[in-house]
């Protein structure tokens, strides 16, 4: 099972023509757990996703699986989803003799799956990854909504631990009283409006901030857990860190950011980043 109430949705790194620089990407990984960070999530996030085709995928595994030290000692996510099912079942197969610990299952984009034939993708990956299995909720840039009756449908399924922006808080009260599963968590995407979605019932953060300063944006999470105070100081770092973050396109931003700090992130794939 995954443990970690935060994981850092770390990006892709990429080449100045675009290509996939897998060195760049475990070197920010690297970094990350030399800041003490446990957990993290490679290909799942950020909105790079879908740039990515199944070899590219494929070959980021192959270079995660070298670094025996990273493996071995943080819960390494890998988001699995393709607007064609029959390519997201070969990642999940792929994955599922690896030590990765997790996957973030995505819906595909623009193409609108019914209710009925998300559960039928959802159902045969998770069956063929065999990995506890985060599900990705993203209407805002896939266009399908996960309604809450498929949501407890899929948590059925035990490999299932949580959802990832689930949606309103009427949506996930109801999520909530129908699964009858006090180990289903509900992972915020990123820390914008985070306060507000910790009172709503969201118990864990899948991390964008945490890639520039991940020790300050998870002891303040975890004050939010469990409802402590936030002295002045510490907003302050906050606010300063999420200026720098969300004042702008947050993926670029933090690309930027680590590339000054010596982390060979790159750029980002056109159109991203053409301003």
């Amino acid at each position: 099972m995954l443990t970690e109430n935060v994981h850092i949705a770390v990006p892709t790194a990429f080449s100045e023509d675009e290509s996939l620089h897998i060195q760049g990407t475990i070197d920010h990984i690297r970094s990350l757990y030399e800041q003490g960070v446990k957990s993290v999530l490679v290909s799942g996030t950020t909105g790079e996703q879908h740039s990515l085709n199944l070899q590219e995928k494929m070959e980021l595994i192959n270079g995660l699986e070298q670094e025996e030290e990273l493996m071995d000692n943080m819960e390494i996510i890998f988001g699995v989803s393709s607007i064609r099912q029959k390519e997201a079942e070969e990642l999940a197969e792929r994955i599922r003799p690896t030590k990765l610990a997790g996957i973030m299952l995505g819906y595909p984009p623009y193409v609108r799956p019914t209710q009925e034939e998300a559960l039928i993708y959802s159902e045969k990956i998770i069956q063929l990854s065999n990995k506890p299995a985060i599900l990705y909720n993203n209407p805002n840039r896939t266009g399908f909504d996960l309604s809450a009756e498929s949501i407890i449908q899929i948590s059925k399924i035990d490999l299932v631990v949580g959802i990832k922006d689930a949606g309103s808080k009427e949506k996930v009260e109801h999520i909530k009283s129908d699964t009858h599963r006090n180990d289903l968590h509900f992972y915020a995407g990123g820390e914008e409006e985070l306060e507000e979605k910790v009172l709503h019932g969201y118990d864990r953060l899948s991390s964008i901030a945490g890639n520039i300063s991940p020790a300050k944006i998870s002891q303040w999470f975890e004050k939010m857990l469990k409802q402590q105070k936030v002295t002045t100081q510490e907003s302050e770092e906050i606010e300063a860190i999420m200026g720098q973050v969300y004042q702008g396109n947050a993926i670029v931003n933090v690309k930027k950011i680590l590339n000054q700090q010596g982390i060979p992130m790159g750029i980002c794939r056109s159109p991203i980043g053409n301003v």
